[in-house]
């Protein structure tokens, strides 16, 4: 009876299995792979032999072979899987910088740490404010639809008021019109429509944000800025309601030297609507340069809510009013800081931040 290729199949395999625990290297082991498993390996081998046995010998020698490659292949991949941790750790050890000999020798006491800067700080300030006068404060997304940014806000796609601002329109491949949003505006249709579905009027907030427009930067305007409006839906208020907050805000921010005045303006998502102006923090009402010798400097824009925009959004325009204000947090760090460009804002100059620290 002539004897069986597989006679010595438990002492190779644990040979192969032996081979491979000592394999100290990546490089060692893809060197040795096709000696271990491929096709001139001593299983490769094995398996060609597999035909001068008798088709049911064959069977039961094939199924013993291929239980031996599956224990020696897994072994080749735990080991691969060991000498790769082992390599990331070495790396690692390598990568490593001992910052007590760089402390020791290097680095000049005190260091300078770092800090938010003044338009991080101006928001966090205004939040401050309004949150003591009784204001939530809510974000909303970067990136509106058109119907957010513009129609829900009673300016539909004809409306001459869309001059007003120059718009980065963006191609997501979307059925509608998708934009960076030009004021901090939508959000105040997102919270009038959570309201409505969740039946929690009345609402008071102010939502600061990033905005985008396409405008050249100069000393007053940039194309990305920074927006803080605020939003009062509730039962019986008025404009002096509004001017109210706009008083208060005012005093509490600049100092109490400092008011407000409100005059005529145009928006298309309040009526009526007004522009606000605080006395020039430059020469306190005196007049200067600044505020061209009025006195007094544009802040931002306010109004009543348009009845189109509550309807909008489903409120009841019979039984709920409210007002909007917004201004730039750009344009009151600068005039609170007395910063004459507003680029300084931007160009990461470590002389200018670190006056703010």
């Amino acid at each position: 009876m002539p004897t069986s290729p597989l006679a010595d199949l438990a002492q190779q395999t644990a040979d192969l299995l032996s081979t491979i625990s000592a394999l100290s290297t990546l490089d060692a082991l893809r060197d040795a792979e096709a000696s271990l498993t491929g096709k001139r390996s001593i299983l490769a081998s094995l398996q060609k032999s597999l035909g001068t046995l008798d088709p049911e010998a064959r069977k039961a020698a094939g199924a013993q072979l291929q239980e031996a490659r599956r224990v020696v292949e897994a072994a080749l991949e735990e080991r691969r899987a060991l000498l790769r941790r082992d390599a990331r750790q070495l790396s690692l050890e390598a990568d490593r910088l001992d910052l007590g000999d760089v402390i020791a020798s290097d680095v000049r006491w005190p260091l300078a740490v770092g800090h938010p800067g003044l338009i991080a700080l101006t928001q966090r300030e205004l939040e401050d404010v309004f949150i003591g006068m009784g204001f939530t404060v809510a974000d909303g997304p970067e990136v509106e639809s058109d119907w957010y940014n513009f129609e829900a806000l009673n300016i539909p796609p004809a409306h001459p008021a869309r001059g007003l601002w120059d718009t980065f329109y963006v191609d997501l491949g979307e059925p509608e019109t998708v934009v960076l949003r030009t004021h901090t505006s939508p959000t105040q249709i997102h919270l009038m429509e959570r309201a409505v579905a969740t039946d929690s009027l009345p609402i008071h907030s102010v939502m600061p944000g990033r905005c985008f427009r396409r405008d050249t930067p100069d000393a007053s305007h940039l194309y990305s800025f920074h927006q803080i409006e605020g939003l009062v839906v509730d039962r019986g208020i008025s404009f002096g309601d509004l001017a109210g907050v706009i008083e208060t805000f005012t005093r509490a921010y600049f100092g109490p030297d400092i008011s407000s005045r409100l005059r005529p303006g145009y928006f298309p998502f309040t009526e009526p609507s007004a522009e606000f102006e605080v006395t020039c923090t430059i020469c306190r009402g005196a007049g200067c340069r600044t505020c061209s010798s009025s006195g007094w400097l544009e802040l931002g824009g306010c109004g009543m809510l348009d009845p189109a925009v509550l309807e909008a959004v489903g409120i009841d325009g019979d039984q709920w009013s409210g007002f909007a204000f917004g201004f730039g947090i750009d344009r009151c760090a600068q005039m609170r800081h007395e910063v004459s460009d507003m680029r300084a804002l931007i160009e990461n100059d470590v002389r200018f931040l670190g006056q703010f620290s």
